[in-house]
């Protein structure tokens, strides 16, 4: 993936950023497959079972807030490091946990890691790779979140049945090791940052998104925009297995292999989504995408056989999660690189902490009404999320060009 005339130590600032996101969203994905033992074993309701979901969100929008605007003052790859020792000890901490108290104090603390990673990791992409390959890099940094949720489904299937979900918790340590390569491969003078003179000029901070009306409007639309793609992804991944199995009939076993051949349709979205963007421009691409999503979730609920159900999780994923890396590409690309773990941090975290009340939303619609009205909301917000897109200036092909054209300064 690394071009052969990157230098050695930007290769490994690469490498260590997808490996972080891998490891980030391994830690995160523990607790959905260890939610259920978890509210056995403490005696504790649903609802504080959801909670402790909601307050890991809470923990990773403060997080990327906290940690963008450190890593853009002090260096990307020193709080890149600190993101993932807090994620990963807070983590493994859960396995002393013994009361509700103490398991949202730690998943909290957890997402404060865990939210930090992203932008930063994002932002290390941004600054070691070409401009013109910014998407398909994005792409591969989004395919290694998708690596580490498999592979947290393998360890929970491994380790729950046979030592329980506190044993599971341990593996998140694994990332600590990552801490220990970096720290020990890297000159300890490399660094990815802006210069001093241009960071004691003005210290980056959160209120450069919105330093002019037109940075605004594009924070905000971002922000909406990410807020969709969380919420589709929160709504296909949470509630359609459950979905299928209740109203379809859809065994534990068929579901699994559902999930699968979804997640594999994602990451195949995520990569062709790079290079179409890097190829055509992200306002082309993102029509083309939401259009699409738009009504595959909608033609979803027509699907009536174990076939059309494994076809239809495919083609769903390949375009409603394809575009998740886009936005760390245009981001990284809209916004000054002095700022890009601010921005990355801000645009997502916000939109996860929002897009996570979808989980809320899509259970009531299910209590309420039908199949059609959940699958009908989700188009909805992926229409709006389209005519939004159209308004961000940055994205129109012409603006867009002249943008990816200049030469990111690390």
């Amino acid at each position: 993936m690394a071009s052969t005339t990157m230098p050695k130590n930007k290769q490994k600032a690469l490498f260590a950023a997808l490996a972080g996101s891998g490891m980030d969203d391994l830690n995160v994905m523990f607790l959905s497959f260890a939610l259920s033992s978890i509210i056995t074993d403490l005696g504790i309701t649903g609802t504080q079972g959801g909670f402790i979901s909601t307050i890991t969100n809470l923990g990773m929008l403060l997080g990327g807030l906290v940690f963008g605007v450190l890593a853009d003052r002090r260096g990307n790859l020193k709080l890149f490091k600190w993101s993932i020792i807090i994620f990963s000890l807070a983590t493994a901490a859960l396995f002393f946990a013994d009361s509700f108290f103490w398991v949202c104090l730690l998943r909290f603390i957890a997402g404060i890691g865990a939210g930090g990673e992203y932008g930063i990791a994002i932002s290390i992409i941004a600054k070691v790779s070409p401009p013109e390959k910014l998407g398909v890099m994005s792409s591969w940094n989004g395919v290694a979140g998708q690596i580490g949720s498999i592979a947290a489904a393998l360890l929970a299937g491994a380790m729950i049945p046979l030592f329980g979900w506190r044993a599971l918790f341990l593996f998140g340590l694994i990332p600590i090791l990552l801490v220990i390569w970096l720290h020990a491969s890297l000159d300890g003078e490399f660094e990815l940052m802006a210069s001093t003179e241009e960071i004691n000029k003005e210290k980056p901070s959160l209120k450069e998104l919105f330093k002019t009306k037109e940075l605004t409007r594009t924070t905000l639309s971002l922000m909406f925009m990410t807020t969709v793609q969380i919420a589709g992804y929160f709504g296909l991944m949470n509630w359609l297995p459950s979905i299928l199995q209740q109203q379809i009939g859809l065994t534990v076993t068929g579901s699994s292999l559902w999930m699968v051949v979804t997640i594999a349709g994602m990451c195949a979205g995520m990569l062709t989504f790079g290079r179409l963007l890097d190829k055509f421009g992200p306002r082309n691409i993102f029509a083309v995408f939401l259009l699409i999503s738009a009504a595959s979730v909608f033609l979803f609920v027509y699907a009536n056989s174990q076939l059309t159900l494994l076809f239809g999780g495919a083609f769903v994923g390949f375009f409603v999660n394809g575009m998740f890396p886009g936005y760390g590409a245009i981001v990284s690309q809209l916004y000054p690189a002095r700022i890009h773990s601010i921005a990355n941090n801000a645009v997502l975290n916000v939109g996860r902490a929002i897009g996570g009340f979808s989980s809320l939303v899509i259970g009531f619609l299910m209590d309420n009404y039908s199949l059609v009205i959940v699958m009908g909301f989700l188009s909805v917000l992926y229409l709006a999320s389209f005519t939004i897109m159209l308004t961000i200036p940055g994205l129109k092909p012409e603006a867009y060009k002249l943008i990816a054209t200049k030469p990111v300064k690390a």
